[in-house]
């Protein structure tokens, strides 16, 4: 991918607000470019759109590894990515940069002491998965992780930024407050572009917005590992407007790769949805496919990112192909701050898009 392509600020930084990006739009093998404030004249009535109600977390927060020895000791910055269900965080430590921004580091050894600012401790205990050494489970003393977050945190960002934002700038219109302090490490940046009025317009276009959760973990930016399992949760009602809305003719799009993942693990085989919740370790293939979702807007996907499987599911290889090709030549803008892709199934002969 060519690096001149990524969105280093805020689109309100480069445009007018945040639905200042561009849309690509797939149906099958056509492609048609639009902004994104035309998304109220690409869907139709009766039509849901799934959205992530999780929270951006301030998830970058500074520390310093206890020394061996004598010495100041090295000073690291934590990635406080998943909440455990025995109190513990999943977490990732990485190298300041000058920039503000971070680099890889090599994880462990179980027992390393990090010092938090406040006074707390951090006490690495084993990897978050057999052999895995970037993420590994961790216990905090001292302090609650969401105050911690909440008086010493930032958001977590990677070098391809210019600089550092406010946590405003990675909040969803979307997003509400978790009543144990959880949320996504990273935000589910689908759901940026969208505003207040552009909720507004498409309830008015008869448009229903279906929310569910899924507090998303670090990014393995460098990596490009499979997803780890997330906390997701389905309520009763999103199941029901969703079931409602297949039997009676409409597409369920997901706004985000997120609420793919949180929907179809509340799907059964035949594709009708329940209440669910809990963790989810689903990772959506082309060989599994998709039960429920007809349509998908999300971001622009790195070649090696696991998402592209996700996307390949719902709009098959080729169209995937022909999209990517077309946002290349096009010069569209990757990562969170850029455009985005809205595929949509391929309209039957004779019938418009709306």
């Amino acid at each position: 991918m060519p690096g001149g392509l990524v969105a280093r600020v805020p689109a309100e930084e480069r445009g007018s607000g945040r639905d200042d990006v561009r849309l690509l739009v797939s149906r099958g093998a056509e492609v048609s470019h639009h902004r994104f404030r035309e998304l109220g004249a690409l869907l139709r009535a009766g039509d849901v759109l799934v959205v992530n109600t999780s929270p951006t977390l301030a998830a970058a927060v500074d520390g310093w590894v206890e020394p061996a020895g004598a010495g100041p000791g090295e000073r690291v910055v934590v990635h406080f990515s998943t909440r455990g269900d025995d109190r513990r965080w999943a977490v990732e430590l990485r190298g300041p940069l000058e920039s503000g921004a971070t680099r890889p580091r090599a994880g462990g050894p179980a027992g390393t002491v990090v010092r938090l600012p406040g006074g707390g401790l951090l006490v690495l205990e084993e990897p978050l998965a057999p052999g895995g050494e970037r993420l590994w489970w961790a216990r905090v003393s001292g302090g609650e992780v969401p105050e911690l977050m909440r008086a010493h945190g930032r958001p977590i960002r990677y070098a391809y930024t210019e600089r550092d934002q406010p946590l405003s700038a990675y909040q969803t219109v979307f997003a509400r407050p978790s009543p144990d302090g959880s949320g996504s490490a990273e935000m589910p940046s689908a759901g940026r572009p969208f505003t207040a009025a552009a909720v507004a317009e498409l309830v008015n276009r008869g448009v229903r917005f279906a929310p569910l959760t899924l507090h998303t973990g670090v990014a393995s930016a460098e990596a490009h590992e499979p997803p780890y399992p997330e906390r997701f949760e389905v309520p009763a009602s999103t199941a029901g407007m969703v079931n409602a809305a297949r039997a009676a003719g409409g597409r369920v799009v997901a706004v985000g790769t997120t609420a793919v993942r949180a929907l179809e693990s509340a799907a059964g085989p035949g594709g009708v949805v329940r209440e669910a919740g809990g963790w989810t370790g689903l990772v959506v293939t082309p060989e599994r496919g998709v039960r429920v979702v007809d349509g998908l807007l999300t971001g622009l996907h790195e070649p090696r990112a696991s998402h592209l499987l996700m996307l390949e599911a719902v709009a098959g290889r080729a169209a995937l192909g022909r999209a990517y090709t077309e946002a290349l030549s096009l010069l569209y803008l990757w990562h969170e701050f850029g455009d985005v892709h809205l595929v949509l199934p391929e309209e039957a002969p004779g019938r418009g898009s709306r």
